[in-house]
């Protein structure tokens, strides 16, 4: 089907212009003023903005953890990515004890198959280093995976040891992958949870307690100064603090091949939150923690300046009912992880842009293109250019609209923005080429996303 929209400002990270827009099948075949083409649809945007559909480089659909799974799937989440105006994102395969690589990729592909409505790529996070595992690496860029993650906390569960990691740096660095890092030292928290635990101290607010900004930060300086022994690049998952940014600063002063994002729950919740009356603290719970004013204003300097590449949601959602209750008595047992992938871009304009933080090519930057750009999706995602995919958000950002459970499409039974009040919000969502959120109607097809084969990472921004 070709569309033809008309009169709208087209922000890219690099600039602003007006412009028409054609699309034909899958992608964006021609930019101008005042294109007279035919096309099947005609939509005429003035007073908006046309952006590259956002980029939500972490999520976490259908996911196992802590004896449940994460309440969004492939489907419920792709329908909620569409209505904030994400149109791909790349969810993290977790490697089971005992498998192979190939197995859990398999595994992966079985839960989209099906259910995807909007594009989507994986990461693998490697949890059982086994030889043969070791062996595998070198092959995942053909399977268009370019990027791997590890844990350094979670101990006995998900952690991996220095050795391990350092080796694995290598491997990936030979080979086009980027290794993430979930950043934060697991041996400390794992005594500090336990001594805890033995002192009664059992409600959630003990859960960021137990998890110290310093934790953070020597966990991402060990990683970061591994990378470089290997000099294989690294990207630091979901920072959350000033001490482990000042790391981040560090590295990339001294030229080193370190980058980071944030995620949005960072920039607004505090562990303040964590200590609500009763058990609704426990809403609040991922790792690592919230933490506090200062580490949010931090963060949004690291933002606007760059120290930070993205800003991401790790979304992971979990039911206040029945999940997080799982956790009443013994905060470690709290599912970890918190809604937001149909809320970011929507929080992001309003509180970045509106509020005069940053430019709306800064918003667009870290949102969809650098996110596009490190993780081997660039210049095929992330920007507005002829022969890109048309993953496209018409923007209208005069419509205010009330963030709650009331009116989200996550699949989970609150918000974590609940009753926040923003201005600018998406109008028609495309995802390559197909409309699949317009007059505020999921009008795509279960099914149609299309798996994003990602190419060997050989830099970093």
């Amino acid at each position: 089907m070709s569309i033809l929209i008309k009169n709208g400002t087209v922000i890219n990270a690099d600039g602003t212009q007006k412009a028409d827009l054609l699309v034909e099948e899958e992608i964006i075949s021609k930019i101008g003023e005042s294109l007279d083409e035919t096309a099947e649809k005609v939509i005429d945007a003035s007073g908006k903005y046309i952006i590259p559909g956002g980029i939500d480089v972490h999520t976490h659909l259908d996911m196992p953890f802590g004896g449940t799974v994460s309440s969004d799937n492939f489907e419920t989440g792709h329908i909620a990515a569409a209505f904030g105006g994400t149109t791909s994102h790349i969810d993290f395969i977790i490697q089971g004890k005992g498998q192979s690589l190939a197995e859990a990729i398999d595994i992966w592909h079985s839960k989209a198959d099906g259910k995807a409505c909007v594009d989507y790529g994986f990461h693998i996070a490697i949890t059982d280093f086994t030889d043969s595992v070791m062996e595998e690496l070198p092959t995942l860029v053909h399977t268009g995976i370019s990027s791997i993650k590890l844990f350094m906390a979670y101990k006995n569960v998900l952690q991996v040891d220095d050795e391990t990691l350092f080796r694995s740096l290598q491997i990936a660095g030979d080979n086009g992958l980027l290794t993430c890092v979930h950043a934060e030292n697991g041996d400390a928290i794992d005594v500090l949870i336990k001594q805890m635990l033995a002192d009664g101290k059992t409600d959630p607010i003990y859960h960021a307690k137990s998890r110290p900004h310093w934790a953070e930060a020597e966990a991402t300086s060990r990683a970061i100064h591994l990378a470089a022994i290997a000099d294989a690049p690294l990207f630091v998952v979901h920072l959350t603090c000033a001490s482990a940014l000042d790391q981040i600063k560090m590295a990339r002063a001294k030229g080193l091949k370190a980058m980071a994002e944030t995620c949005v729950q960072y920039l607004f919740t505090t562990e303040d939150d964590l200590d609500r009356p009763g058990f609704e603290g426990a809403k609040y719970v991922c790792s690592p923690p919230l933490r506090t004013k200062k580490d949010q204003e931090a963060l949004w300097e690291g933002l606007i300046n760059g120290d930070l590449a993205s800003i991401s949601t790790d979304h992971c959602t979990f039911n206040y009912e029945g999940q997080k209750e799982l956790g009443r008595g013994d905060f470690s047992k709290i599912p970890n992880g918190l809604p937001g992938i149909e809320d970011r871009m929507m929080v992001m304009h309003h509180h970045g842009v509106g509020e005069g933080r940053f430019s709306l090519e800064r918003w667009v930057e870290i949102t969809s293109t650098n996110p596009a750009k490190t993780f081997g999706m660039y210049p095929r995602k992330g920007v507005i250019a002829e022969g890109s995919d048309a993953d496209l958000v018409i923007w209208d950002p005069e419509k205010e609209h009330t963030i709650s459970v009331e009116t989200h499409h996550m699949n989970i039974d609150y918000n974590l923005y609940e009753g926040m009040e923003v201005k600018g919000v998406p109008e028609v969502v495309f995802s390559s080429g197909r409309i699949v959120i317009e007059n505020g109607e999921f009008k795509g097809k279960v099914g149609a996303g299309n798996f994003i084969r990602r190419e060997a990472i050989l830099s970093v921004i």
